[in-house]
């Protein structure tokens, strides 16, 4: 096979060598003058140097000169994107500084003007790119109302300065120091607004030191999100995406504070899937189970094994991207993908306490602090650390949660960029896999009724313990504006322990009585993953047509140790349990070895063919290797596969707000074993069509998605209609829909987010299923929707409340249709006061007590029901 050397010195070697750049020396470029802007009036005046005034006290001002008052036509050799990374407002003696920083000021082409007291300059050659989105900055100085600067599009930046009563005097500086300089002077009135002329001398007192605000701009609570990584590994606005991609920002978890990741992804229309959302972080997406969850872009292999429920305290916002993603991911499931990306360092200094009391005794402290390390801000810091402890609604039910995650980013030079961070989280939980009841207890009728919500049906003693470690780095490098690379490698590695007493039968004749089954791990569950993604990133144009070009590799290795043993536990009375009793005789065990091995190889070409239509192409080829051996039986098999997998889409432009998109894309994910003449199982394919439109409304702060798609999944296994103990590839499954998304703020300070989703998933063929039956788990409608308003001004400034509601139709337990899970409707609410550092929130979840069952496995009618009724409150503290 293709990977036999041990396997984290293989990643790092192809690290070293995919790296090893050259960083040419950038000499000083002449620094050039740009324009005065007052109340709407370009000035013709040319300062000679002798004229300028210079702060004796910082350094940086001497690299700053004004620009020339000229605008030249933007041209194909002018409008290459210039990156601004940063956005720094810092206080002078005659207002504020604006910094747009970036290494090449001089290529940005600003069109400024005034609109009644706004100072706004477009820069169509420009693209802000924060991890927090646009910026924004109220009342940096008296005399000026807000500060914002924003995507309006792919290629165009905006600046705005709002003053209190006037539009502000601005003046344009470049600087190869530091980037783009706007010089803002507030005005009281159009007549006390400064000027400036060719006579001006230079003052003979020396300036005060200007005042550097060491503060963060308050955060965007706005709800929307222009542009988002995870469809295409590049930094794309979602209107540029033939794809349905939804982006839930931070400002929407704080409003929620959900427990749990299914709480933020409700959002998107996700659904639950198999196990209880207290125990593993397993959904739906399109009619198809979505094991595809990714951090940062990286896959978290432990996904897969249903074991892990992610914190949530270092969560930047997460992203779904839904349909087959193949090209860019390798192996994954067609439904979709989850990308939680994580918190990184600020540049200059945060601190926060925050402190979660809520029902069924949850207590939750945690801190956020980030910070410079350096007095030239190159080396930063972030962490984020957090301890849970709770009870739950169901019997005997406790938990203990510990995490922590410092990141250290450092700013090599100004086009070489390196982050390590690491993960470490200890969860204690009872309850082994999630408490689940049975159907004919619950749902269906029982002539002894009905059992509690709160009745666990299991052992007092039973426990699910998990201990996670990450470990990553990122390294970026610039060559120039148009081409970069990336490298990033994750060592995961996680120790399970568990002693579960499970539900193993349907109800007996009595109708009270259930068999069940103990296992337990005599030694604890390993897995190791490693990851290593290289990529590289290039805009170029051939003729009129330009190209953003991604190609890649990435590889992986995830291996797992198991032992099982499973031992006779005494039936239980689901109406009158009698906990203790003893166990009876072993049933056996099991001790096995898992390897999977994958190497990829991918291409994507993103072509502008015009202003209003794009076209993205792109292909992958996959090698997979998997290992299973059984060390009780001294017995193993590997099974090697390979796989192709396209992507085209195109998206049409008619006006600017708005975009149609059409797209075909593919999945595969691998399948293990053989037929009856020993013909191994080929890999699933999941196959897509689909199309969609997209628009941005009320100035771009909202925005709106509608898609139609159709999604297959075929080489399902299903019983060999010749031979029952043997399968065949005939199975086949088809998910067809329609998603409505919105997101954005409707006016100011009324935020929203909701999504509405038709799923029609069926068996198209099977030899064991019923053809024409819905896919079990899979609701045909689901909804949700959650608003807020904030008070902006006024005696009520900082107060705000919201609402939500969300909404799962019924669903099938199992393929066969033998019953039905009820579908519900919840509703919660939030109260807020958020002043400057200092915030308070209320929660209130379920407020009408619904009872309700989120999720459903296997032909024993075990259901998971969902929390009721609870409340919550926030405290935070930010210096």
């Amino acid at each position: 096979m293709f990977i036999r050397l041990p396997y984290p010195a293989v990643c790092w070697l192809i690290s070293v060598v995919s790296l090893t750049l050259a960083n040419p020396a950038y000499s000083e470029q002449p620094l050039v003058k740009k324009t005065l802007v007052r109340s709407g009036e370009v000035f013709q005046e040319i300062q000679t140097l002798n004229q300028l005034q210079f702060p004796k006290t910082n350094a940086s001002y001497l690299w700053r000169v004004p620009r020339q008052n000229k605008f030249p036509e933007l041209s194909q050799a002018t409008t290459d994107v210039v990156l601004v990374t940063d956005v720094k407002v810092n206080s002078t003696d005659k207002g504020i500084e604006l910094i747009l920083v970036t290494a090449n000021s001089l290529k940005l082409q600003v069109l400024p003007k005034t609109e009644g007291n706004s100072y706004i300059a477009d820069i169509p050659n420009a693209k802000l790119q924060l991890r927090s989105g646009d910026f924004r900055q109220e009342k940096p100085v008296a005399g000026i109302a807000e500060v914002t600067v924003a995507n309006l599009d792919a290629n165009t930046l905006r600046v705005t300065v709002t003053g209190e009563a006037f539009a502000p005097a601005v003046e344009l500086f470049d600087s190869t120091k530091e980037g783009l300089v706007f010089g803002v002077t507030p005005s009281t009135s159009t007549a006390q607004q400064p000027t400036t002329t060719p006579e001006q001398k230079p003052s003979t007192t020396e300036p005060e030191k200007p005042i550097e605000l060491n503060v963060i701009a308050p955060p965007d609570t706005s709800y929307r999100v222009p542009d988002a990584t995870t469809a295409t590994k590049t930094d794309t606005p979602l209107r540029d995406i033939p794809a349905s991609v939804q982006v839930i920002p931070q400002q929407v978890i704080e409003d929620q504070q959900p427990r749990n990741l299914i709480g933020i992804l409700r959002n998107a229309g996700v659904v639950q899937n198999n196990f209880s959302s207290r125990i593993a972080d397993t959904f739906f997406i399109r009619g198809f189970r979505a094991r595809n969850v990714y951090r940062n872009g990286v896959k978290d292999r432990f996904a897969d094994v249903a074991a892990l429920s992610s914190s949530l305290t270092n969560i930047d916002r997460v992203e779904v991207v839904r349909g087959p993603n193949s090209v860019i991911y390798g192996q994954v499931n067609p439904g979709g993908i989850i990308n939680i990306v994580t918190k990184k360092p600020l540049s200059q200094p945060y601190y926060a306490l925050e402190v979660r009391r809520g029902g069924y005794e949850l207590f939750e402290p945690s801190l956020d602090l980030s910070s410079p390390l350096t007095k030239d801000g190159s080396l930063s810091y972030r962490l984020n650390t957090s301890y849970r402890t709770a009870e739950d609604f169901t019997d005997f039910y406790n938990e203990k949660r510990f995490f922590v995650s410092p990141v250290v980013n450092w700013r090599i030079g100004k086009n070489t960029n390196l982050t390590f961070d690491t993960e470490y989280e200890d969860i204690q939980q009872s309850l082994g896999t999630g408490g689940d009841q049975i159907a004919s207890a619950t749902i269906l009728p029982n002539p002894n009724g009905k059992i509690p919500i709160n009745r666990y049906l299991g052992e007092p003693t039973d426990f699910f313990n998990r201990q996670l470690n990450r470990y990553n780095y990122n390294l970026e490098h610039r060559f120039n504006d148009n081409w970069s690379i990336s490298n990033s490698f994750q060592a995961a590695f996680l120790t399970l322990d568990l002693r579960e007493t499970a539900v193993t039968s349907l109800l007996e004749a009595d109708n009270r009585t259930v068999e069940r089954t103990q296992t337990t791990f005599p030694k604890p569950t390993e897995y190791e993953a490693y990851t290593l993604d290289t990529h590289v990133v290039g805009d170029f144009n051939t003729g009129s047509i330009k190209h953003k070009l991604l190609a890649g590799f990435d590889l992986f290795r995830q291996t797992r140790s198991t032992s099982v043993l499973r031992t006779a536990a005494a039936p239980v009375d689901v109406f009158n349990p009698v906990y203790g009793q003893p166990l009876g005789d072993t049933l056996g065990g099991v001790d096995i070895f898992f390897r999977d091995d994958a190497l990829g190889f991918y291409l994507q070409d993103q072509v502008t063919l015009a202003n209003n239509l794009k076209l993205l192409v792109g292909g992958r080829y996959d090698l997979v290797e998997n290992e299973f051996a059984n060390r009780i039986a001294s017995t193993a098999s590997v099974q090697s596969d390979s796989a192709f997998s396209p992507r085209v889409g195109i998206v049409y432009q008619p006006i600017a707000p708005v975009s149609l998109y059409a797209s075909y894309s593919r999945s595969f994910e691998q399948v293990t074993g053989a037929d009856k003449n020993d013909s191994l199982f080929k890999p699933q394919l999941g196959t897509q069509y689909e199309v969609g439109v997209k628009t941005d409304l009320f100035n771009n702060k909202l925005s709106a998605t509608l898609a139609l798609y159709d999604l297959t999944l075929t080489n399902i296994l299903t019983t060999d209609p010749t031979d029952p103990d043997y399968s065949v590839q005939t199975g086949e499954q088809r998910s067809r829909g329609v998603e409505l998304s919105v997101t954005g703020e409707i006016l100011p300070g009324w935020n929203v987010i909701g999504f509405y989703g038709y799923t029609d998933a069926r068996i198209t063929k099977d030899n064991d299923l019923p053809v024409g039956n819905r896919v079990e788990g899979v609701p045909a409608h689901v909804a949700s929707l959650w608003t807020t308003y904030t008070f902006l001004t006024g005696s009520l400034k900082g107060f705000g409340g919201g609402i939500g509601f969300n909404y799962v139709g019924d669903q099938m337990p199992d393929s066969f249709d033998t019953y039905t899970i009820p579908s519900y409707f919840l509703t919660d609410a939030v109260l807020y006061y958020r002043n400057n550092n200092f915030s308070i929130g209320l929660n209130l979840n379920n407020i009408f007590n619904v009872r309700y069952y989120e999720a459903s496995f296997d032909y024993l009618q075990r259901i998971i029901p969902g929390r009721p009724y609870t409340a919550q409150l926030t405290v935070k503290w930010e210096f």
